[in-house]
């Protein structure tokens, strides 16, 4: 990465929600690891997606930020409302897109017409992308157009944050039972998308083969520097989303060899193939519950802390860097080839 150091582009990072607050906490960690190897990037906090007045606003402040640190890649963290913010706000700088899940897919909870004018939105920013980054394949596959330029990553997690500990000693820290069998559910800010109705009935049909369980639920409020105590305390991760992209919690189960038990979302079949002591399940209570009973009779760690390397932080900014730098030099012979042809015309 030597190269990195020495002419790394400067980068902008256009996140959705306040700068605060846990949301995007993935971005801002690969924010973190491409400054560590040697890329200058800036974070612009979009603090609204639906206040016409303080887009205009954040538009103008996107602006001024554009002028002052002149970016050589803009690079949009979501579809929707924020990759055709940084669209129209770009100007001539190039413009990388990642879409994450719900920017493109399709859910079976949606009601009236936002979520599909929000998905519309997405397709059109990618016509203006000179770069795309998809989380997983299946979030390609929905692309209307410009598939050939989707390069498919993770948002990866950092091996040393999400590392197994002694699972006694978590507990002692969260005051938890040794006895009890714990089952981690994240319901983020969409408890509906993820299935919390699903999840509940799914534990109390396993409560049939192994009675001691309990659903811990986190919301989107859980402080991220909890959430690897509370998976080397928990006993298995349990996800039943109706649509994802590629789910980080589900990386930074692996990375803890936390056990995990989920539907068919996503990329998580990828994630799972080969992992011991994970289970897929069909998308009802009872394969899900008989599921769950498999992995907790008795209670035991997965292997999946050898796959990390696929989706570390450092691995995936590794590879972010090579497009940035691929994007930068495009732009740089574009813009010396224009300056030939002018000066041949004058």
């Amino acid at each position: 990465m030597s190269a990195c150091v020495n002419d790394a582009p400067r980068v902008l990072f256009v996140i959705p929600g306040l700068a605060e607050g846990h949301s995007m906490v993935f971005a801002r960690r690969q924010a973190a690891t491409l400054v560590a190897q040697g890329f200058r990037v800036e974070m612009f906090d979009l603090r609204s997606r639906t206040s016409l007045r303080v887009l205009f606003e954040e538009f103008r402040r996107f602006r001024r930020m554009v002028r002052a640190f002149r970016p050589q890649v803009i690079h949009a963290h979501f579809g929707t409302v924020t990759a055709m913010f940084a669209a129209l706000g770009a100007g001539r700088v190039p413009l990388v897109v990642t879409y994450r899940g719900s920017d493109l897919n399709r859910l079976p909870t949606e009601r009236g017409l936002r979520p599909a004018a929000s998905r519309l939105l997405s397709q059109l920013a990618a016509l203006r992308a000179t770069r795309i980054v998809c989380v997983s394949r299946q979030l390609k596959s929905l692309l209307w157009w410009r598939r050939a330029r989707v390069t498919v990553l993770p948002s990866g997690v950092d091996p040393e944050i999400f590392r197994p500990q002694p699972q006694e000693a978590t507990r002692r820290e969260l005051g938890w039972p040794k006895e009890e069998r714990v089952v981690l559910f994240n319901a983020g800010r969409d408890a509906r998308n993820k299935r919390l109705d699903l999840a509940r009935n799914a534990v109390e049909q396993a409560r049939r083969w192994a009675p001691a369980i309990r659903l811990e639920v986190l919301d989107g409020n859980v402080a991220p520097a909890r959430v690897p105590v509370l998976m080397n305390a928990a006993d298995c991760l349990l996800v039943t989303s109706d649509a994802e992209g590629s789910p980080t919690v589900v990386q930074e189960a692996l990375a803890t060899n936390l056990p995990v038990v989920s539907v068919d979302a996503g990329d998580i079949a990828e994630r799972l193939e080969g992992v011991a002591c994970s289970r897929m399940a069909g998308r009802d209570p009872h394969a899900l519950g008989r599921a769950l009973a498999e992995v907790l009779s008795p209670p035991r760690r997965s292997d999946g802390r050898r796959r990390a390397e696929e989706f570390s932080s450092a691995r995936i900014a590794r590879e972010l860097g090579r497009l940035y730098h691929e994007v930068a030099a495009e732009r740089k012979e574009s813009w010396n080839t224009s300056r030939y042809w002018r000066s041949r015309l004058r």
